[in-house]
Parts: C-alpha cells; structure tokens; sequence
C-alpha cells in the first residue's frame, strides 16, 4: 500500500506553490533583474539609457522584457512629446517592493558563491 503524501497538498502549500510559481513567471528570463535593478537605483530612466547601461542586452529584447514588467505594474512609461521623442521608464511603487528581495537574492548568490569556491580551495588543498 502506498503512502500518501500530504505535504503538497495541504492548502498553505498550494497556495505557496501558486504564488512562487506566479512570480517566477513574471521575474523569469535573463534580464529582468537588471533591469529591476537599475530601476530601481535610479527610479526612472529614458529607453536608450538603460539600454546603454543593462550590458548585453539588445533594443528588441529591451522593449520587450519592459513591455512585460509594464503589463505586471511593475515600470511604467511615459511617452515625451520631445523631438525626437523620449520614452522614459520608471519603476512602481508595487515595483519597488521587490526592492528587498533582490536584495534578499543577491545576498544568497554572493553566499553561494564563495561557499562554491571554499569547498573547491578544500578540495584542491586537499
């Protein structure tokens, strides 16, 4: 006989697992990070701007990836009747929440990392 599980399927956890998941489809991708990022430690920034300044990535990827933290609220944009015309984006309030855990993620990375490179110095030492 089978042993049932019950941890996932408790109601806390489903719920948990639906807003991870929630949020790892709105954060995922290769660049919205820096881009948060950047916003974040700037507020606000013109299109070409953070092109210059998230390195790598290209203007078609850029507009893209912005156009999705735009439909989540998490940037707005702003168009400037300038000549030539000046897109400028900035980060939400309800962007801005996600200051922290950015932050909370780096912190871990940073971690991770140099424990990484403590067991391979063990290991070659050794």
């Amino acid at each position: 006989m089978k042993k049932k599980l019950s941890v996932n399927y408790s109601e806390t956890c489903k719920t948990r697992i639906t807003a991870i998941r929630d949020t790892m489809e709105i954060l995922s991708g290769k660049w919205k990070f820096h881009i948060l990022g950047t916003l974040l430690e700037t507020d606000k920034m013109r299109f070409m701007d953070l092109l210059r300044e998230v390195e790598g990535i290209g203007s078609k990827m850029l507009s893209k990836e912005l156009q999705d933290m735009e439909i989540n609220q998490l940037v707005t944009r702003t168009v400037q009747q300038t000549k030539p015309i000046t897109v400028v984006y900035e980060i939400t309030e309800y962007g801005k929440t996600l200051g922290p855990i950015i932050d909370e993620i780096a912190k871990w990375g940073i971690s991770y990392r140099n424990a990484l490179h403590t067991t391979k110095d063990r290991k070659n030492a050794g």
